[in-house]
């Protein structure tokens, strides 16, 4: 708690010093704090970095895995059956060459996509602990009012018990 208290003081160590509590949390309770990270990101994001995303999607899924599954089979079956006339024969150099451009050029493409997802997830995370401090702030706040009232209702009813209260007086010794 001592340490929210500490990172509130400098969060609002820019507010004018003449505020009140009160208005100080009506400022925060009406700011917003939270933003949309997926319509922030997607206003900057140029046409490489949109292909670099769509291609990692594409190749992250089964449909890339079978279909490209089905290119090599159909490439070696037509290459094994062409036989003398193939224009890859059996070794399948020209198809090793094929998969070794395709893995060059699709890790790059799929580490870009990655450091793009990284940047959004830490939007995301910055703007959720945003939020989550305004949200511990304005409990705090409303916390700290629940118990200024249960005190003062406390206090009145002490007060209402003391004044309803019969008062005893000690009976003054008769003589004899």
């Amino acid at each position: 708690m001592k340490e929210n208290k500490k990172l509130i003081s400098e969060i609002l160590a820019d507010v004018r010093h003449d505020m009140t509590d009160e208005e100080i949390l009506n400022l925060l309770a009406s700011s917003r704090v939270s933003v949309n990270p997926e319509k922030e990101s997607g206003k900057l994001t140029s046409l490489g970095q949109r292909a670099a995303d769509s291609i990692a999607k594409f190749a992250g899924s089964w449909a890339f895995i079978f279909s490209f599954t089905g290119v090599l089979l159909a490439w070696m079956i037509l290459n094994v059956l062409l036989a003398a006339k193939a224009f890859d024969p059996y070794p399948f150099i020209l198809l090793n060459l094929v998969l070794s451009c395709v893995a060059a050029i699709q890790a790059p493409l799929i580490m870009m996509s990655q450091n793009r997802q990284e940047e959004k997830d830490r939007a995301r995370a910055e703007n959720d602990y945003k939020v989550n401090l305004k949200t511990e702030i304005m409990i705090e706040a409303l916390h700290d009012k629940l118990n200024r009232i249960l005190a003062r209702e406390e206090l009145l009813l002490q007060v209402q018990k003391e004044e309803h209260a019969p008062h005893y007086e000690k009976p003054e010794p008769k003589e004899n």
